[in-house]
């Protein structure tokens, strides 16, 4: 992600966050953690001009009335004090992408919201020499046939380095650099499933989530904050104690089974991953730099989804 997005990505959750504030303190008691996170958000927040401020609220405000509707407990009125906190950026490696969290502590309650500004990736995990995906991704560390497959790619981009070559200077970098790569994973992930029939649950766990959690996206051409549900353990969508939620969110199932990994068609820097319930995945190798280094970046995204994961489209105002 580049640092315009990454600023971009924080003031939206300054911005998602105090208007959370602001309209939970109309029902009861609610705080702000100001945290190093909180400060970061806030930064980037006053960068922004006056109109991208106003366009960022409007976004921001446009999702709350349906997170109420699905999460009661938010604003039922009750003598404990809802917190609210810019998760930071680590919990993200130990597999939680929530962004803020709300939390009742009287009750042990808590929900999470991942936020997004303009861009719907899932992930953007690197591939490297020495960095373990299997192990990372779904517990089971790579085969030795997986570091053999890729070390002479990375041979070869750690020889172009030390020549201060650029990506876009490489001959035949589809051929020789994300072809070979992609292949490889698309072979790895295939021979470990053979035997560890597990990976496809994990995977997901790893891809999305380890914790239920609402992605909340502002689209800003079209001026509108989408919703989806992501409710995989069945944690979302709680009843409060005099009322139930207004919009249900159904318990999203976990794949059991690999359908296809393959090369998605014409497309030698990508490949598509199909899940048994509706989960379809694509991963997109890229250079994240200029000059050549031994690593790359997939681009991750969401294709395909259950029916189970329920998307709301807000207008804003």
């Amino acid at each position: 992600m580049s640092d315009l997005s990454n600023n971009q990505g924080r003031a939206y959750e300054f911005i998602c966050l105090n208007a959370l504030y602001d309209e939970i303190s109309k029902f009861r008691k609610v705080q702000i953690i100001e945290n190093s996170s909180f400060k970061a958000a806030q930064k980037a927040f006053d960068t922004l001009t006056s109109v991208e401020k106003t366009l960022y609220h409007q976004s921001a405000l446009a999702m709350i009335p349906s997170i109420f509707d699905c999460e009661p407990r938010i604003i039922e009125q009750d003598d404990d004090i809802i917190e609210l906190f810019i998760q930071k950026d680590e919990a993200g490696k130990d597999g939680d992408v929530r962004d803020i969290i709300i939390v009742r502590n009287d009750i042990q309650w808590e929900i999470g919201l991942s936020i997004k500004h303009n861009h719907f990736a899932v992930k953007h995990s690197r591939l490297s020499h020495s960095i373990d995906f299997g192990d990372k991704w779904y517990g089971v560390p790579c085969s030795q046939q997986y570091w053999a497959d890729i070390k002479p790619i990375f041979d070869y981009l750690e020889k172009e380095k030390n020549k201060n070559t650029k990506f876009s200077e490489l001959p035949d970098k589809e051929n020789d650099v994300y072809k070979p790569l992609v292949q490889a994973f698309i072979d790895e992930i295939n021979r470990q499933y053979e035997s560890n029939p597990t990976i496809p649950k994990k995977l997901v766990e790893y891809l999305l989530s380890k914790f239920d959690f609402y992605k909340v996206i502002s689209i800003d051409a079209k001026r509108e904050t989408q919703i989806q549900s992501y409710n995989i353990h069945g944690t979302l969508n709680a009843p409060a104690k005099n009322a139930k939620p207004k919009i249900q969110i159904p318990v999203a199932a976990l794949p059991k089974r690999i359908i296809k990994l393959d090369f998605m068609p014409e497309r030698s820097n990508t490949a598509e991953l199909y899940l048994d319930g509706g989960w379809y995945f694509t991963f997109r190798i890229h250079n994240a730099e200029t000059y050549v280094k031994p690593t790359l970046k997939f681009d991750i995204q969401l294709a395909g989804l259950p029916a189970t994961i329920i998307t709301i489209n807000c207008i804003w105002n």
